[in-house]
């Protein structure tokens, strides 16, 4: 095999693939990252596969003799990432040596501006495809409708493998709208958004060409994630593909392609934990709240990450405090518009703080009946978006 390319396409294409190396791989082939080179089409594709979440990305280069080899993923990542900005030319040679196994069947030797690097690679036979989806669920969806829903959503997914369930997002797909749900058990964050880009450039995004039906799955965190590392590189008003099969689903943008197994269970009915009436309302400005929380944070972080939201109606006031034993309090208020009487209630301040980050509206709407009922957050406009955070009890 033999190609030359721009160190910058290599670079970030390596590095984008890299992260679906496994950190233990169950196969020596899984720590590598499989390089293929397409004489007829001058192009050369990576690919990682931790036998669960699948990267393969494509990028043009001048391809003179086709192949394709095993390297290992760190290694390669670690010299690429380092070399000058410019041409490198890549040549691998097959070992005749007597020693010579298929695991080390050639070296990979890597020529830039300043020197000439060489490593050593496995035989590309054992690494595993990525799947395949021939059947099941196909559909497209706009790249900032899908950042969008992600934005919303994918901050609230659980880290405990053990609620494995819950390390992902639920996503319902209805003829007209996608539904993206997530909780961790503490706090729950829906999003919907329409199934196209709204406003400037609609005509070009994707549109259903008949109504779809519905279906729902449960897709990894860390799956989505990357999809958003993706989705980022693409431009406005892109599409991405879907695929679904049991078990498994692909997204398609231009060059790139991954894969990831779905999440097997019954997501919970969160539907019926978001409250129908309130009795007390706040607008506020989010960014003036999520300032005045990011500051208090300093001391809430000190003691339980607990900080009391006071709800002054007859001031139309929202003073937050924090109390750390032998450290310190602080104390801050803002101006709101308050419906309803006054109420002491408290949070998980960091909670508190993504959902503020992630709501991206101007102003917000704090929703709640009483101190240990679920309290609901949601933008003043804009995308349809309900974060609900369950309140921590104060003790006296």
């Amino acid at each position: 095999m033999k190609f030359v390319c721009k160190q910058s396409d290599l670079g970030t294409n390596l590095s984008l693939v890299s992260r679906a190396v496994p950190s233990r791989p169950t196969h020596p082939v899984l720590a590598n990252v499989l390089l293929s080179a397409d004489e007829e089409k001058q192009e050369v594709s990576l690919t990682a596969f931790d036998l669960s979440l699948g990267i393969k990305t494509t990028f043009e280069a001048q391809v003179e003799t086709e192949g394709t080899i095993a390297l290992p993923a760190k290694l390669f990542n670690d010299i690429v990432s380092r070399l000058p900005e410019g041409e490198i030319l890549f040549d691998d040679e097959a070992k005749d040596t007597a020693e010579s196994s298929s695991e080390n069947a050639a070296i990979a030797t890597l020529t830039c501006a300043t020197g000439r690097y060489q490593v050593r690679g496995m035989s590309a036979d054992e690494f595993p495809a990525l799947p395949t989806i021939q059947e099941g669920q196909s559909l497209e969806i706009a790249i900032d409708v899908l950042m969008e829903g992600l934005r919303g959503s994918l901050f609230a997914t659980s880290g405990d493998e053990t609620k494995q369930i819950l390390t992902g997002v639920h996503v319902k797909v209805h003829p007209e709208t996608f539904e993206f749900a997530a909780t961790d058990g503490h706090r729950l964050a829906v999003t919907e958004t329409a199934s196209h880009s709204e406003g400037e450039g609609e005509e070009e995004a994707p549109k259903p060409s008949e109504p779809r039906e519905f279906f729902e799955m449960t897709i990894p965190a860390r799956a989505l994630r990357e999809l958003e590392r993706m989705a980022a590189m693409g431009g406005k008003g892109e599409a991405i593909a879907l695929s679904l099969d049991p078990g498994q689903i692909a997204f398609e943008l231009s060059n790139q392609r991954l894969t990831s197994r779905t999440l097997e269970g019954q997501y919970p009915n969160y539907g019926q934990l978001i409250p129908r009436s309130f009795e007390r309302q706040i607008t506020v400005e989010r960014r003036k709240l999520l300032s005045a929380l990011e500051r208090i944070s300093i001391l809430a972080d000190k003691k339980n990450n607990i900080v009391k939201f006071s709800i002054d109606s007859e001031g139309q006031k929202l003073r937050l405090s924090v109390e750390a034993a032998d450290v310190g309090s602080g104390e801050e208020a803002l101006d709101a518009q308050i419906s309803g009487e006054s109420l002491d209630i408290a949070f998980n301040v960091k909670y508190a703080m993504e959902s503020l980050k992630n709501l991206g509206s101007q102003e917000v709407q704090v929703k709640l009946n009483t101190a240990t009922s679920p309290v609901v957050l949601t933008p003043l406009g804009g995308t349809k978006m309900t974060h609900l955070l369950m309140p921590v009890q104060l003790r006296s």
